[in-house]
């Protein structure tokens, strides 16, 4: 099973969230880590290695690196900022 390891600014913005949210998204992270490349996961295109996963308004961004997901960004499905942090990694 692969480790989790959380970027400051994901983990910022997790800490932002109300409860229900959080866990929902804590819930998804952890079955990523089961299966890193679920049928709903996009790997996208210009950011290689990394994919992302909707989990109800909230999007992740991450990637596997050996036996370590990394989660480097959660942000907001219906608006392109998301995008815009990412390229500025």
């Amino acid at each position: 099973m692969l480790k989790i390891e959380i970027s400051k600014r994901a983990g910022k913005f997790l800490s932002t969230l109300p409860p229900k949210q959080g866990r929902q998204l804590a819930v998804k992270i952890q079955q990523l880590r089961e299966n890193p490349e679920p049928n709903d996961s996009i790997q996208l295109k210009g950011f290689a290695p990394y994919r992302r996963e909707d989990q109800g308004e909230y999007r992740i961004i991450y990637y596997v690196d050996e036996d370590i997901l990394r989660v480097d960004l959660i942000g907001k499905r219906n608006d392109d900022d998301i995008y815009k942090q990412l390229k500025r990694l």
